[in-house]
């Protein structure tokens, strides 16, 4: 069904719980940066949740494990950003990306003596994950990155906008990095039923609502001044900069991020009003495991600097 006005998705649903903590550790970190003149990114990450029940057990899923935002944000911290990471509960986040699963396990030894038991890090894994640790040490002792997480798709969209009037403040040393997927349907919270939905009374019938689209306010009303950064993920390599031009020019924003889900993790296309500009891995990087996001991020920065010196 068509979507409602962002103002009547804002009336319908409720804010987190936790959500004027967060709220206040936005203002925080935004309030000192911008104190410092510190350029300051907000990077969205991982997927949003629709809540099939308002206790829930079952929901609709997006696809994003937060890969891209997560090593974006790594990137970001290098450039000299501090680094708002919202991010879906539970995914990836910078520094522990690179240890998920198993990973820190193997890299530990144990000794048990008794009362003493000592845990150290291997030999060989100390070179990988002492560089690691030192920038994720020197990030966190400059205050230089606040993490916010979200799970449901109205979560988000309300952490999006408290932490969009907190960036307002910044003006154009300001920049939303939106890599995070975000489902593009949802179910009215009066449409959504309190209990668990039980199986013997039959196949459910759910209405999906398209969720309103949240990037012309925040272009024209919640961060003017700010460098916008969106993407567009297809599958249909013929839709793909025809969808990121149109975005473009419906919404007034900087740049999308435009890639292929078979091919994302080493090509992108970076859309601007202007220009179109493919960054592609080679081989040998790709095996020998570069981020492409560095990249991304590296040229992303260059952009937004000269959007900051632009006058006005």
């Amino acid at each position: 069904m068509a979507s409602g006005s962002w103002e009547e998705f804002f009336a319908v649903h409720l804010p987190p719980t936790d959500f004027e903590d967060n709220r206040s550790l936005l203002k925080e970190f935004c309030e000192r940066h911008d104190h410092y003149g510190n350029k300051i990114v907000l990077v969205t990450s991982g997927g949003t949740t629709v809540p099939l029940e308002h206790n829930t057990v079952r929901f609709v899923d997006n696809f994003s494990a937060g890969t891209r935002g997560s090593a974006s944000a790594e990137y970001f911290l290098e450039q000299g950003y501090a680094v708002i990471f919202m991010h879906r509960q539970k995914s990836l986040e910078p520094f522990t990306r690179h240890f998920s699963g198993q990973k820190m396990m193997d890299m530990l030894d144990i000794q048990e003596r008794g009362p003493n038991t000592t845990i150290t890090v291997k030999p060989d894994s100390v070179d990988v994950l002492a560089p690691i640790l030192l920038r994720y040490k020197a990030a966190h002792g400059a205050g230089a990155v606040l993490y916010v997480t979200f799970t449901t798709v109205s979560d988000y969209l309300w952490l999006l906008r408290a932490a969009c009037e907190c960036l307002a403040r910044c003006g154009p040393r300001a920049m939303l990095y939106l890599a995070a997927a975000v489902s593009d349907f949802h179910i009215p919270k009066d449409k959504v039923p309190t209990h668990k939905m039980q199986s013997e009374s039959g196949p459910p019938v759910i209405q999906l609502h398209l969720v309103p689209k949240m990037l012309k306010p925040l272009v024209n009303l919640w961060v003017p001044a700010a460098y916008v950064v969106s993407f567009k993920l297809e599958t249909d390599e013929s839709l793909l900069i025809p969808k990121a031009r149109a975005a473009l020019d419906k919404y007034k924003h900087k740049m999308v991020v435009a890639n292929m889900l078979q091919s994302r993790h080493h090509r992108v296309i970076l859309v601007t009003p202007e220009a179109s500009q493919e960054i592609l891995l080679t081989r040998e990087e790709v095996h020998a495991g570069v981020d492409i996001e560095s990249a991304i991020v590296s040229e992303i920065a260059r952009l937004h600097a000269e959007h900051a010196r632009a006058p006005r």
